[in-house]
Formats: C-alpha cells, structure tokens, sequence
C-alpha cells in the first residue's frame, strides 16, 4: 500500500486574530478547519499538520518542505508579509515535484503568481452570494463523489476575467446569482509539481465546513502527491559519445583567462 501522504496545510491566520466573526466560524483557525475537513476524507491515508504565517520561516523551513508531499495555501490579507525568500524555497520544492493546492484569495499569494506568471487578478464582489460549482470534468479524479453542482448558500463572487494562464485542466466552473461565472476549479504543472487552485472558501462564510467543499481538497490532495522522487529539473550537457547519459550542466562556460 502507498504511504500516507504528508500534508501541510497553510493559514495566514490574520481574520481570526481581529474578526470576530470570522473567529465565531473557524475558533481553531481556518487552517485547522481545513486540516481536519483532509484528515476526515482520508483517514488513515492521510498525514496532516498545520503552520501559519507568524511561525519562523512561516514554518517552511526547506526540512519541512522536504518532508510535505503536499502544501494547502490559504492566505488574503497578508500577502504582503510573506517573505520572498520563502516563497523562493517553495518555488523550488514545487518545481521539484511538491504537490501544492491554492484555496480561494491564495490565487493573489506570492506563490501562486510567480508560478502563474500572470497578475491572476479576477473581478469579487463581497456581498453574500450563492455558488453553484458545477463539474466540467467529471472525469477527474478531483471531481469523484461531488454532486453536480455543489450548491454553497453563502458564499463571495468571484467572476471573471480571471488573468491567468489557460488551465492543463478546467475541473469546475462556478456561477453566480449576478449571472457571473468563473473557473473555479484549475490544475497546472510546473517543473515536476502539481498545482489545483480551488476558489470556494471566503474567510466570512463556513465554506471550510461544507462537505462537499472538503471532499473536493481531500481529492485535490490526492490528485497532487508527487508521483516521482523529488528533484529540480536540471539542464544536462551531452557531447556526442554519451548520448543516453549527458551530465550536469549549471552555467555558461567560462572564458579562459587572457594570457
């Protein structure tokens, strides 16, 4: 049998602090609601911890990093306050075959834009909402065991045009009672990494409670688990006589010295 797969979930863990409200919905955090919603799908399946940003490193240390298979990202207010030099770490590990899924807001996080390359802004409208998430894939394995649509009753619009790159795979799309739609549902590859934004889950509704919400993170989880051992995709160097083999190539080729 696979091993459990390692999960990390991600919070900024800033709403909780000075809301109230949001603090009534998610007491533990955001972050713990989420961890728990993949630990309820998965079971056993399932290795999953927790950090947040005020943590040293905002607990993504490259030990940690090494030892996730996948990382859960949810972040909105404080996106600013993530260092680069993390993000550059996680770029990495994601390039070198960490699975990471972006929830929500996280789709403006350092992270996901460096990987999109893009300004993923989107048009939002705050105001509660209804959100039908309806499958377009239903083939994927992302979408396995959610009804179709999932009907969230409070909820934030997102509609588009989102700015980012075309999808590897539109999984869901979402419609609003406003008559917008957005692409709700997303997978990308980078370098070796697996990458699924999943838009649901504003910081002022119980969106991390709802089942089918969770069942969709826990599928995306799975679906993101890297499937080769971990490494950055390098540049190799052949000369004609080691064709199958080629070594390692990491920079220009120096001048010889003058002389």
């Amino acid at each position: 049998m696979a091993a459990p797969v390692r999960v990390l979930v991600w919070g900024e863990n800033r709403h909780e602090q000075v809301e109230q409200h949001v603090r009534d919905i998610y007491p533990n955090g955001m972050h713990t609601t989420i961890a728990e919603g993949i630990k309820e799908r998965l079971g056993d399946g399932a290795e999953v911890s927790t950090t947040t940003l005020d943590e040293p490193d905002h607990g993504l240390t490259d030990e940690v990093l090494a030892n996730t298979d996948v990382l859960v990202w949810w972040g909105h207010a404080a996106h600013g306050e993530v260092s680069d030099t993390v993000v550059e770490r996680v770029h990495e590990h994601v390039l070198s075959g960490l699975g990471l899924l972006v929830l929500h807001s996280g789709h403006w996080s350092k992270i996901f834009g460096k990987l999109m390359g893009t300004t993923c802004t989107l048009r939002w409208r705050s105001e509660q909402d209804r959100e039908l998430v309806w499958t377009v894939n239903p083939t994927h394995p992302i979408a396995q065991g959610v009804p179709n649509p999932i009907i969230i009753d409070q909820q934030e619009m997102y509609g588009e045009f989102f700015d980012i790159p075309t999808p590897d795979e539109l999984v869901f799309i979402s419609s609003f009672t406003g008559g917008e739609v957005f692409r709700s549902g997303c997978t990308f590859r980078r370098g070796h990494g697996k990458i699924f934004f999943f838009s649901p889950g504003d910081q002022d509704y119980p969106v991390y409670h709802h089942k089918d919400v969770r069942t969709v993170i826990a599928n995306g989880v799975q679906w993101a688990r890297p499937e080769l051992e971990r490494k950055i995709p390098i540049l190799l160097r052949y000369e004609t006589d080691d064709f199958f083999n080629g070594h390692g190539y990491t920079g220009a080729i120096k001048e010889p010295a003058d002389g």
